[in-house]
């Protein structure tokens, strides 16, 4: 194998790393820059998103706390309103138990001068036909006319002895 001989391999290796210094040299020279380039380039775009990452996440932390302290005053708010709400219906329940017992009051005082009254105009009637049947059955009795101050005579007695018999 001619490869293997050394005059033959201490060539190749010569030319080898000759190749290998200018392969090398043209890399540096014009691969590497646009490479390292790239590179610099792509690390200062992660190295941005990872900034704009941290300022994003930082703002969101600041919004939610804002939200949580708005969430708390909402609740805070909420809890004032069923309060007040809750205050408002128990006065206004009051209120309605007071009208109505007021109403309750007037409907029945209203009742009893109604009754009372009634009473009153069922005794006036009962005198005038209780009247009226003394005087016809003393008519009967005595046979003859009365006249007007025999009939007021009547009338005062009989009424007398009617509300006499009432008061007991």
């Amino acid at each position: 194998m001619p490869q293997f001989e050394s005059d033959f391999f201490s060539s190749l290796i010569f030319w080898e790393v000759l190749s290998f210094g200018i392969l090398f040299f043209i890399l540096y020279k014009f691969a590497f820059p646009g490479i390292l380039g790239v590179l610099e380039e792509r690390e200062k775009k992660i190295k941005d998103s990872l900034d704009q990452a941290d300022r994003h996440r930082s703002e969101a932390e600041r919004k939610l706390k804002e939200y949580e302290a708005k969430l708390n005053t909402a609740a805070k708010e909420a809890e004032g309103i069923l309060a007040a709400a809750k205050e408002r219906a128990q006065r206004l329940m009051e209120e309605n138990e007071q009208r109505l017992t007021t109403e309750a009051d007037r409907i029945r005082g209203d009742a009893t001068r109604e009754i009372d009254h009634e009473r009153r105009k069922a005794i006036q009637e009962i005198r005038a036909q209780t009247t009226e049947l003394v005087l016809m059955v003393a008519e009967k009795v005595v046979q003859r006319s009365l006249t007007d101050a025999d009939h007021k005579k009547f009338a005062d007695e009989a009424l007398e002895a009617l509300s006499k018999s009432y008061q007991r």
